[in-house]
């Protein structure tokens, strides 16, 4: 019996009996991803990606911009545009910087912080200027003195006003400008977000060119390098990729010398282009060869009159006067002099 009894135990514990009623079994729910980033507030913020995309700005933040909320008018801001790109291109040309350089390299600057003389520091367009093409001159590894940069500038601020040029002098004045370039260099920066690369279209031209067999009409290439330079000025290179813009100064030049490319199908389709962004380009372009020569007199004198404005606003909100006194409220009829 205890053998047998023995043999039984083993023979269940070998073999367990199934269990009578087993519960159903539930797979693991996965937990729910996690946002991507931290939210702080109401908003969220993830990773940083700094890429040339990211350099482009949509339609529906041209306009209103940044200045014509602080009431400059778009005429105005067009014209300080124009004359800020001008400057930045002489300036480069007398500190023997590459168009490269001068170019691409500064005007996504001057475009992204058009507000900065209203809104920012009180610098005006042309120490933002100076701090732009500073800026890219590094960028291009050919850096130039800021001694350079003011000197330059002055010689075109000479030059405009038809004065004999004189040397500048080193002083207290000078020593002040230099540390406004330096403080709006640092706000280019910040207001880039410090993504300051850029894709050059020069060189993008050239070898479209080159896979469409016309590398070797020196006209063709130059007034096409002409017309890409011209839209420096415009704000083409902060809505549009640079193959785009090649794409469209190669149109622009092909048509203006009158020679046939090929469109059956048309040649832009090979470079990811459409006509309707070819058009856009091309017509922001060829209108400003119909504008007037910003008058650089009246456009100091309307951004200095948006300044005073917006500087009393804010004091004025801070309940001080115009010259930082503080300002009576008449409501309860309480003055000071009466104690």
């Amino acid at each position: 019996m205890a053998s047998s009894s023995s043999s039984s135990s083993a023979a269940a514990a070998t073999h367990p009996a199934p269990a009578a009623a087993a519960a159903p079994a539930t797979a693991a729910v996965p937990p729910a991803p996690a946002a991507p980033g931290i939210l702080i507030g109401d908003r969220l913020y993830s990773e940083v990606s700094l890429t040339i995309d990211h350099s482009l700005i949509p339609e529906e933040r041209l306009s209103p911009t940044p200045s014509m909320q602080d009431g400059l008018d778009l005429q105005c801001e067009t014209d300080l545009r124009i004359l800020g790109c001008e400057l930045i291109q002489a300036a480069g040309i007398l500190l023997r910087l590459p168009q490269v350089g001068a170019g691409p390299g500064a005007f996504p600057g001057l475009n992204g912080i058009k507000n900065h003389f209203l809104n920012g520091g009180g610098a005006s367009f042309q120490i933002v200027a100076m701090a732009c093409i500073n800026l890219a001159s590094k960028i291009e590894e050919a850096p130039r003195r800021i001694r350079d940069v003011i000197n330059v500038f002055h010689h075109l601020r000479q030059l405009r006003a038809k004065r004999t040029p004189s040397p500048l002098i080193l002083d207290q004045n000078y020593i002040n400008t230099k540390n406004q370039v330096i403080k709006a260099e640092r706000r280019v920066l910040k207001e880039l977000g410090f993504c300051v690369h850029v894709k050059h279209p020069h060189k993008i031209i050239v070898m479209y060119l080159q896979v469409l067999e016309c590398e070797r009409n020196q006209t063709l290439v130059q007034t096409a390098w002409n017309y890409m330079n011209d839209s420096l000025r415009t704000n083409v290179f902060v809505r549009f990729q640079p193959e785009t813009i090649a794409c469209a100064c190669i149109y622009l030049a092909a048509r203006a010398l009158q020679i046939p490319l090929p469109t059956r199908p048309h040649w832009f389709l090979l470079f990811g282009t459409t006509e309707e962004e070819i058009q856009e380009i091309c017509l922001t372009t060829l209108k400003l060869y119909t504008r007037k020569k910003p008058n650089y007199e009246f456009l100091d004198k309307e951004v200095e009159k948006r300044k005073m404005a917006l500087q009393e606003a804010k004091l004025k909100a801070k309940g001080l006067n115009p010259d930082g006194t503080p300002a009576l409220s008449t409501l309860g009829g309480f003055s000071p002099a009466s104690k």
